[in-house]
């Protein structure tokens, strides 16, 4: 019976890998037809060719190309760059090289070789460039307040593509959607709270689960933040920029710290939110009081791999099974097929939130979805990447500093049932960090892992806060 099994696991393993490869090949192609479709759409609408990162090329300065500049007698990247306060490592490499399927079986077929083609978005280490590709100078520009190139003119924002609705383009561009419990006086609190949501998510994630069910004597000691990060539900979604680990955690500074005076406090974040949760803790070590992490997108990599790469293929196999791994291979591989969903979704999120309360006879709350529709393209490509894929890194040295320097708790949950990212994460976290507390929820995945037990985690989240750690 078990040697059945197994092969039976082997065959199907085989079948998805054999459906895999014709699919994701049959997407590539379409990929391609979708950069000509929207290179057009977007000249018709806003009246200047847009460059994307599907180019191949690794010196063209056309739209869509990869532009290099000297070092040497200063560059314009280097004065955007600078005026925009972000560096190229804020950067990933994965928005623009991405190999099809045929060139990864390709590459993977052939011996490593001096004169094989270099990747998209490389260049010699002998020369001294500075790099950017096209896509990312163009969003530059628009930061930078830089309107002079006609052919070049700066995204409007909101893009024809997105919604143009208040709720997804607010009146304050320049702080986040904050939703606050608790006194609004910080004077009369002993510390705060902040929870901090995943991909494709919003405030919702924690406001309608566990906030609800925190104690009243918790809410009378602590202020609860919940935030919509920059580019999701209710928070300012600007097309100029890059969604860097940087920008995230300025704008969380400048809408909840900065703005509510917060002292001490507490972090719960949820998926991609941890990363975020593990850089405010550098940057805050006195003042953060405990960690908690669920589901943690970590990834660790091994020597001789490219960080950002080996996270892309961790988190987006290009598989078509399990459906969750086929929606995240499709939201990091291909930039226009990805285009294409957020415009039939999002840009339309209030007819299909009435359809599904018409449908459901009103019976269903939707602030999943609420959470899912409300963010633009532009925003979640280069959220995914520059966070997700770009922080290989930098988590790993934010996971150093925080079992080095800070002696505040962590204590990580993880459904045994997640399909997006393994519970293999969270002992990843914990090997770095060895007073780090892991626990593994059964039968739960990366949503109900929250949803489905939110009193659960109410409740244990308080004790959290309520235990004094030295």
């Amino acid at each position: 019976m078990a040697a059945a099994r197994s092969a039976l696991a082997s065959a199907g393993r085989a079948a998805n890998e054999a459906v895999s490869f014709v699919v994701f090949m049959l997407l590539d192609a379409l990929e391609v037809l979708l950069c000509g479709v929207y290179k057009v759409a977007d000249y018709v609408a806003e009246g200047a060719w847009r460059p994307c990162y599907c180019s191949s090329s690794a010196d063209a300065a056309a739209p869509g190309g990869k532009i290099v500049v000297s070092e040497r007698g200063g560059s314009k990247v280097v004065s955007m760059l600078s005026s925009t306060k972000l560096h190229l490592e804020d950067i990933s490499d994965t928005l623009y090289t991405r190999p099809s399927v045929l060139a990864s079986a390709a590459a993977s077929a052939s011996p490593p070789s001096s004169s094989y083609p270099r990747p998209c978005g490389t260049v010699r280490a002998s020369t001294p460039v500075t790099t950017a590709h096209s896509a990312i100078v163009q969003i530059l520009r628009g930061k930078a307040g830089i309107r002079d190139d006609a052919e070049h003119k700066p995204y409007p924002s909101p893009r024809w593509s997105d919604c143009h609705c208040a709720n997804c383009n607010p009146a304050d561009a320049d702080r986040l959607f904050v939703h606050v419990d608790g006194p609004q006086d910080g004077g009369a609190t002993e510390e705060d709270v902040l929870f901090i949501h995943g991909f494709i998510s919003s405030s919702g994630f924690w406001t309608e689960t566990v906030l609800p069910h925190v104690s009243r004597e918790a809410r009378a000691r602590r202020r609860l933040f919940a935030v919509d990060l920059l580019g999701f539900g209710r928070s300012p979604k600007p097309a100029d920029s890059l969604y860097t680990l940087r920008e995230h955690v300025e704008m969380i500074e400048r809408s909840v710290i900065d703005r509510y005076k917060v002292g001490p406090f507490h972090i719960v974040a949820h998926s991609l939110g941890s990363i975020l949760a593990l850089a405010l803790a550098v940057k805050y070590p006195a003042a953060v009081k405990s960690i908690t992490l669920v589901a943690p997108p970590y990834f660790p990599v091994p020597k001789g791999e490219t960080g950002t790469q080996h996270v892309l293929r961790a988190v987006a196999p290009r598989r078509v099974w399990p459906a969750i791994a086929f929606g995240a291979s499709v939201a990091c591989w291909y930039e226009h097929l990805g285009r294409t969903v957020s415009i039939v979704l999002c840009k339309h999120h209030r007819l299909w939130e009435l359809a599904f309360r018409v449908f459901t006879l009103y019976r269903v709350r939707t602030y999943l979805m609420d959470g899912f529709f409300c963010h633009t393209h532009i925003a979640s490509w280069h959220t995914l990447h520059n966070i997700i894929c770009g922080s290989a890194g930098k988590i790993e040295q934010c996971l150093e500093v925080v079992r080095d320097q800070l002696s505040c708790g962590v204590t990580i949950y993880h459904g045994s049932d997640d399909e997006l990212l393994p519970v293999g994460c969270s002992y990843a976290v914990q090997s770095k960090i060895p007073r780090a507390s892991v626990k593994v929820i059964d039968g739960e995945d990366h949503v109900t892992i929250v949803v489905r037990r939110q009193k659960e985690l109410a409740r244990e989240l308080e004790e959290i806060w309520d235990t004094k750690r030295t």
